[in-house]
């Protein structure tokens, strides 16, 4: 099982070399799956390990304190996702104001020795490091005095040429557009919690984003998965109505409309 606990930079497994994404990989959506992908080739043409270094948590609330966003699937999740695409190595990566505080230089630094860069993959706009100042045309310079090569993804974009993003996917489901949602994502959308006592009430084991208020039909992933309706209350309730349901912790893939 993927260890869903995220480590500080200093403490990586012993990975060695490596073709590297990075990101939230938020629902591991059809644009994730874009630069996963690449990912995956690069490192099995260089005869290296894919990883996809996993920021947790968001990015977002250490930078702008406060702030919560809604997430479409815990961490757990999404390594797991991303495991199932073909990266060898899901690594949950502690973002804290330490990580903040790194020159991008600095951050690939200190991955070394457990994780040495060979290739390095990003989309056109995404930065990283202090002052997103480790954009992909000063990582190519940087790579070729450190040894790497930096390969540029295109993103995914849908035919209005908006691309897919977690952001975008978060907007369509709090606005019950769960087909454009699930389209988006590549796949059913994600909830998690725990069943509370003398009823179908479901307690989210996360800040969850939530489609807007309705019926949805969904399936619990079990040995045996199970059909129900999914009910979201106007105030963010969340119950089941179906059959009786063993368990007390419950993984649910939302489908549609009911």
């Amino acid at each position: 099982m993927i260890d869903p606990r995220a480590t500080a930079i200093d403490q990586l497994p012993d990975i060695g070399e490596a073709a590297i994404c990075m990101g939230v990989f938020d629902g591991v959506h059809l644009g994730h799956l874009a630069l996963v992908g690449a990912t995956v080739k690069a490192a099995r043409e260089r005869g290296v390990r894919a990883v996809a270094l996993v920021f947790d948590p968001h990015p977002d609330e250490v930078v702008r304190q406060g702030t919560r966003v809604p997430r479409l699937a815990p961490l757990h999740e999404n390594l797991r996702r991303l495991g199932d695409a073909g990266i060898d190595a899901p690594v949950p990566l502690r973002f804290d104001d330490t990580l903040r505080a790194l020159t991008a230089e600095q951050f690939l630094l200190m991955m070394a020795p457990a994780i040495r860069v060979k290739v390095l993959l990003m989309t056109p706009e995404s930065a990283f490091g202090r002052d997103r100042a480790g954009t992909p045309e000063a990582m190519e310079t940087v790579g070729k005095t450190a040894g790497f090569e930096l390969r540029r993804v295109e993103r995914l974009e849908t035919a209005d040429q908006e691309p897919i993003s977690s952001g975008r996917i978060r907007r369509a489901l709090a606005e019950g557009a769960i087909d454009q949602a699930v389209h988006l994502l590549g796949h059913a959308a994600f909830l998690e919690g725990t069943l509370l006592p003398g009823g179908g009430a479901l307690r989210l084991a996360y800040h969850a984003a939530l489609p807007a208020a309705g019926g949805y039909r969904a399936r619990i992933r079990a040995g045996s998965p199970t059909d129900v309706t999914l009910t979201i209350s106007p105030d963010g309730g969340v119950e089941l109505v179906g059959e009786p349901i063993e368990g007390d912790r419950i993984a649910l893939d939302v489908l549609s409309r009911a």
